[in-house]
């Protein structure tokens, strides 16, 4: 932009300088001319007396040579019928028709001009006094006085440049930090702010940047106090259930393992709500930090598909796990894996009906790992629409799909839905474990 603003105060300012420079540089050379000449009319002038008194040769020659003209040797006079005095270079012609006439003229030579200045005399007699203007004097001063009108035009040409430069600078300063507040702001920075500085217009935008930030910094809060409210609410009927439970024996351990897996995640979920949080850190970072940053993708399919599958079992539901024997490093917190295979093999059992087999199958790529829930029922008709949030009908919040992809996207990773080999809906969670500069996700 500081750029843009120097050619153009640069283009603007040349015009502009040469609009009035031009002519007055032809009206310096026309009057260093006009000077010139006369210059040479005073001379012509001051020998007027002699030749009323004298055409004398010897006399005229003393007199010219009083004047600088004449030491010069750029004065000459014609008498009437008489010899030419001094050194001529006008033509005769030029000479005789100056003569005829009442008043001076001026006749271009090659090297300058010829100035002749007619004289009656007493009688029919009468004289031309003849004065050449070289150049050289025709000029002087000329290129001196263009020098100093050129300064003239580069001063005005870098005053210009200096100030759009200073209006461009306050400009571009006051948009470049817009532009670092913004880029912190979206990297969490939620203190970022703005002094309002430059023009009226990135005030507006500076003060709009900042209602903003506030909204946003209110709009978080808000969210940490919400959730630590509804995880708070859940304790009551939690307890209520493991009071039930507890009341049920030996046969319903299984449910109270599940229990106090889901007050553990509750708990989380309160003291990561509570905690106050660091500068440019959202809930969900600060809830992501209450679990490990990695875990074995494996070792969470195991457990839940044995919790699972007692559930499978009793609805006569087949299923299998495939690649999970060894260890595979997941990106991801144990916790926040755990809750996406439970949202979605809570979605196999909810929408197909029971005796519908099902297959989890973890996939480790270059730089990628895969996990893939398919089933045998009906399938997702309308991917896209189960891909937004709240779209899912049949009572549920539609929350299980938006939850996988925010944790695959959270790693550069994405979420897909497709046709499985059963027949059915395959959902496919893939999670990168390292940047890579060509796509590697595969559907399998």
């Amino acid at each position: 932009m500081r750029r843009t603003l120097a050619v153009l105060m640069v283009a603007v300012t040349s015009m502009v300088a040469l609009a009035f420079l031009v002519p007055l540089a032809l009206i310096v050379r026309e009057t260093a001319q006009s000077r010139a000449l006369a210059g040479a009319e005073r001379q012509a002038s001051a020998l007027v007396p002699v030749l009323a008194l004298t055409t004398s040769g010897d006399d005229l020659g003393h007199a010219m040579a009083r004047t600088e003209a004449g030491r010069r040797g750029l004065l000459a006079v014609h008498v009437g019928g008489g010899a030419t005095v001094g050194t001529s270079r006008a033509p005769a012609a030029q000479v005789a028709v100056a003569a005829a006439r009442t008043r001076a003229s001026t006749v271009e030579l090659d090297g300058g001009y010829v100035l002749l200045r007619p004289v009656a005399l007493d009688g029919d007699r009468g004289a031309v006094i003849e004065v050449f203007v070289p150049a050289d004097d025709l000029n002087r001063g000329v290129l001196s006085s263009w020098a100093v009108l050129t300064g003239v035009a580069v001063v005005l040409v870098l005053g210009s440049v200096l100030v759009g430069d200073r209006l461009g600078a306050r400009v571009v300063r006051a948009s470049r930090r817009l532009g670092t507040a913004a880029t912190a702001l979206g990297s969490g920075d939620l203190s970022e702010r703005i002094h309002p500085d430059g023009p009226p217009e990135l005030k507006a935008a500076a003060n709009a940047f900042n209602a903003m930030a506030n909204r946003v910094t209110h709009l978080l809060a808000a969210e940490r106090e919400l959730a630590a409210d509804l995880s708070h609410r859940l304790r009551t009927p939690l307890t209520a259930l493991k009071l039930s439970l507890d009341q049920l024996g030996p046969q319903a351990e299984p449910s109270r393992q599940a229990l106090a897996r889901l007050e553990g995640e509750v708990t989380t979920i309160i003291s990561a709500a509570r905690r106050p949080a660091r500068a440019g850190q959202s809930f969900g970072q600060s809830f992501g930090q209450s679990f490990g940053r990695s875990c074995d993708a494996a070792e969470v399919l195991r457990e839940r598909l044995a919790f699972w599958s007692a559930l499978a079992e009793d609805q006569g539901r087949p299923w299998q796990l495939v690649g999970a024997t060894l260890p595979v490093r997941a990106p991801v917190p144990a916790g926040e894996l755990t809750a996406v295979v439970d949202a979605l093999l809570g979605n196999v059992f909810r929408h197909t009906e029971e005796g519908t087999a099902f297959s989890v199958t973890l996939h480790e790529g270059r730089g990628v790992v895969g996990i893939l829930v398919a089933d045998a029922g009906p399938g997702i008709p309308d991917p896209e629409a189960a891909l937004e949030r709240g779209a899912s009908g049949s009572g549920s919040t539609g929350l299980g799909l938006d939850i996988a992809r925010r944790l695959a996207e959270s790693t550069g990773g994405s979420l897909r839905l497709d046709r499985s080999s059963l027949g059915g809906a395959q959902v496919q969670v893939w999670l990168r474990r390292e940047k890579l500069s060509k796509p590697a996700l595969k559907d399998t």
